[in-house]
């Protein structure tokens, strides 16, 4: 059975976007070399792209290359792709595109290429050298700054829904990779204490030439970006936390954890798959609200960032510093959790396991003016779990914030 014409002008204007991939490619750092398949199932179609640090080589079908990245969508959606109408980020966000392998790869394909007309791609994701370490980062949009800051174990990935949000809101997001974690360096001698991260955080700042941004924080990320509110006030904006790894009250096994030492970790071992499967479900208090395929890419970066040893060392000491954070005291974290002086968002999950929602009684006490609120029958992650509540809940704190910043930069 023949095409349809418009099928056949499909595949032809499909083929000649990807033809135009070598004169649009902006070209990838020192010794880079990737090879991806982009599958167009409506098609039937795969097309093999390999990139080194100054050419790009495109093919119709594959080769025995074994592709570093899978990349599957529609035709339609990967020439709205081309032409710039919908970033990678927004198009993963309405699960429009899916992806196999090296996520940072993946997302990172879509910044690699000017858009028709010699326009800038909507993305990129690019690494910063700071002292001692380098950090990667996706950035997307134009407007405020906002950053994103992941938790422990996890990666810039669980923020793609939140940055294609808030880009669509007027804001220039950057979300990171923690040195230690997802496709930053894992330095073995870093002590990797919320001060440090809050120093990394403000760094990256200055590479990237940004005197005030708000900042976004699930579990880890929280307590970062409350260090960096403490630490360096005038280079925040406002504070939004998600689920916040705030210092625990009962500290049971503290003795046991200043014994266990995170060098244990340069030990040689893997988890298996399953294992990181069953300990990612457990952060969620409604498994129907989580996209499989969203779950299988997560597990796969975690089992593959975990491979190394500073990424295991990194994981451990990052874990174990957050647990012995000392709650009382003058130099304790509540004690200075009253100096904090941005306008603060503190998003709890009713369900969640590891920071439960109660810590909200001991915020309120030391920080009366925090908005707090309670989301309903969620878990840990809330930005992955309840996407569009917690969207716009960000956008409308910011939107407050931006308001209360207006006399300053006046």
């Amino acid at each position: 059975m023949s095409r349809q014409p418009s099928s056949d002008a499909l595949l032809e204007e499909v083929d000649q976007a990807f033809r135009t991939l070598p004169e649009r490619y902006l070209g990838a750092e020192r010794g880079f070399a990737a090879c991806y398949h982009v599958r167009l199932g409506d098609v039937g179609r795969t097309w093999e792209v390999r990139l080194t640090e100054r050419t790009a080589r495109v093919r119709s079908g594959t080769t025995s290359c074994r592709p570093d990245v899978v990349i599957g969508t529609d035709a339609r959606t990967w020439l709205r792709l081309r032409d710039g109408e919908i970033s990678s980020a927004e198009a993963f966000r309405r699960r429009l595109i899916y992806a196999r392998g090296e996520i940072d790869l993946a997302v990172g394909f879509e910044g690699r290429f000017r858009l028709p007309n010699g326009r800038p791609p909507l993305l990129r994701v690019h690494r910063l050298g700071l002292p001692g370490r380098t950090v990667s980062i996706l950035t997307m949009g134009a407007g405020s700054d906002v950053l994103l800051l992941h938790g422990l174990g996890g990666a810039k990935s669980s923020f793609f829904e939140t940055a294609a949000a808030l880009a669509g809101a007027g804001h220039r997001v950057h979300a990171l990779d923690f040195p230690g974690f997802g496709a930053s360096s894992k330095p073995l001698t870093a002590p990797y204490t919320a001060r440090w991260f809050a120093e990394t955080v403000v760094e990256a700042m200055d590479a990237l030439c940004i005197d005030r941004a708000h900042l976004v924080g699930n579990s880890m990320g929280g307590r970062v970006a409350i260090e960096v509110g403490l630490t360096a006030p005038d280079r925040v904006g406002g504070l939004a936390l998600l689920c916040p790894a705030v210092a625990f009250v009962k500290r049971s096994l503290h003795p046991v954890v200043r014994v266990l030492r995170p060098e244990f970790g340069l030990l040689p071992h893997a988890i298996p798959r399953a294992a990181v499967a069953w300990r990612l479900w457990t952060l969620f208090a409604d498994r129907d609200a989580i996209d499989p395929a969203v779950a299988d890419l997560v597990v796969d970066e975690f089992r593959q960032t975990y491979r190394s040893a500073g990424a295991r060392h990194a994981f451990l000491a990052s874990g174990r510093n957050l647990y012995l954070d000392q709650p009382w005291g003058a130099k304790g974290f509540y004690a200075r959790l009253s100096d904090l002086q941005a306008p603060a968002l503190f998003v709890w999950g009713s369900h969640d396991r590891i920071i439960p929602a109660g810590f909200q009684k001991i915020v309120a006490e030391w920080l009366p003016g925090a908005r707090q609120i309670v989301l309903d029958g969620c878990g840990h992650v809330p930005q992955v779990e309840r996407a569009p509540e917690v969207n716009d809940l960000l956008t409308g704190f910011l939107e407050d914030c931006e308001q209360s910043l207006l006399p300053l930069a006046a």
